[in-house]
């Protein structure tokens, strides 16, 4: 599976491709760059969420998204909690965690072409010294489809641990490793059946 998009007629099915990319962008840099404090986090993580139904989408991918979600915020919430303070693994955080949300939408909503074209356009002007556009395109479209595949592959790995009664730890990283490069392979395939890499 190339897209995790999903066909619909919610605001953002019906919103361009580029303007998602640049709110995305706009997001990114707002959360990065402003003091919003635990109020404005919280209220940025309760707007991204509410995205979701609001774009047509099932309640049961918002509970995907956050399940998918929970070691990171977990982890990093509980490191930043003890090494440097509780608020600020509030904001960091749900800084983190409301962008990851914002790139899902971003994904499910947006059909894989679309993506592509307004990256095509937007680095266009690099052709002038000798970038392969297309081939930039490309990857930073698979490359935004594939965080939530990989972090879906997690999940299976974890919950296949779990059912066995074994504890993995830093030994998931192989089975994780494994489902991704297969992922890969037929991503790859899939390219090659389409005339689109070789």
């Amino acid at each position: 599976m190339i897209s995790l998009y999903r066909p619909g007629d919610g605001i953002l099915h019906r919103m361009p491709a580029g303007a998602k990319l640049a709110t995305l962008a706009c997001a990114a840099l707002v959360l990065s760059l402003a003091p919003l404090g635990v109020t404005g986090t919280l209220i940025a993580l309760g707007l991204a969420t509410a995205l979701y139904p609001i774009s047509a989408l099932p309640w049961r991918l918002v509970g995907q998204a956050w399940w998918r979600l929970r070691w990171l915020v977990l982890v990093l919430g509980a490191a930043l909690w003890f090494f440097v303070s509780p608020t600020d693994a509030v904001i960091s955080t749900g800084r983190v965690v409301t962008l990851l949300l914002l790139a899902d939408l971003v994904t499910r909503t947006t059909r894989m072409g679309d993506l592509l074209d307004v990256l095509r356009r937007v680095l266009t002007p690099l052709r002038r010294i000798g970038v392969d556009v297309d081939a930039v395109a490309l990857t930073l479209s698979l490359t935004i489809a594939m965080i939530p595949v990989v972090a879906g592959f997690a999940t299976q790995v974890r919950d296949a641990a779990r059912a066995r009664g074994v504890r993995l730890g830093p030994r998931a990283a192989l089975p994780l490793l494994v489902l991704t490069l297969r992922h890969a392979d037929d991503v790859g395939d899939a390219l090659v059946a389409r005339g689109i890499s070789r």
